[in-house]
């Protein structure tokens, strides 16, 4: 996770409330679905639900939390962060885990450096701040750089939508840079991507995905566009396939 945080997120926190994210998100996820689509939300449901019973009913688990629920016994993780205020809070949350570390590091640096890992499968989750000018653009071809060092690995990177032509020229590019590299592109906008200073949506990139992601997200993300979105203004796009079951090697 190069991009860490801190973990752990108090949605009654100053920050959260200035935002209103959490009442237009996570708040209207409280009702059922149809059951095929809580059969892939479970998982999640699981571990928020076990998140708060532990730290209290207004806690969302970050990246990291979620990560830590799903290791197996064999499983490591390495969670990057570069704040050091939030680099101190994430050790302090998971430093002391025996399958976890935590780095105070660049996230784009760990990228470069702790790839390839000495097993030959992983996930590397990239979801940077987005807080300099063109960030999606140096993510994408970090993304390709990442996918020649270690072909074999899933990269997923996470960037958010504000105008449709931005995105699409970034997928592009990763096209064009990772002509080889199985892709994914993973969308949903809750409202039209045509303001570069409004967030319309999120989107989600990935290379080597796994097998059965493009069909979960068939299956999720028009639900969710409806669930989220305001008077039917939501959408979702699906481009890209998914890699055939791997061997149990890792």
């Amino acid at each position: 996770d190069t991009h860490a945080g801190i973990g752990r997120y108090d949605l009654a926190g100053d920050e959260a409330l200035r935002t209103g994210e959490a009442a237009g998100g996570v708040a209207r996820m409280s009702e059922p679905f149809p059951p095929a689509v809580e059969e892939v939300l479970a998982p999640w449901r699981k571990i928020l639900a076990e998140t708060r019973g532990r730290y209290g009913d207004s806690v969302y688990p970050g990246s990291p939390a979620i990560v830590r629920e799903l290791l197996r016994q064999d499983d490591r993780a390495v969670f990057v962060e570069k704040h050091p205020d939030d680099a101190r809070t994430l050790t302090e949350r998971f430093g002391a885990v025996r399958t976890t570390k935590v780095l105070t590091l660049d996230g784009w640096t760990a990228l470069r450096s702790l790839i390839p890992p000495p097993e030959r499968r992983g996930l590397v989750l990239v979801d940077p701040p987005y807080e300099e000018p063109a960030e999606l653009d140096r993510a994408v071809a970090r993304l390709a750089d990442a996918h020649r060092k270690w072909p074999t690995g899933i990269l997923a990177l996470w960037y958010p939508i504000k105008h449709a032509p931005d995105t699409d020229r970034a997928n592009a590019a990763l096209a064009a840079r990772a002509p080889d590299a199985k892709r994914l592109r993973l969308e949903l906008t809750i409202t039209p991507p045509v303001d570069r200073t409004r967030l319309a949506g999120s989107g989600l990139l990935l290379v080597n995905a796994p097998w059965r992601l493009r069909s979960e997200a068939e299956t999720i993300l028009p639900a969710l566009a409806q669930r989220l979105s305001a008077a039917g203004t939501g959408a979702v796009r699906i481009d890209g396939s998914a890699e055939p079951p791997a061997s149990s090697s890792r």
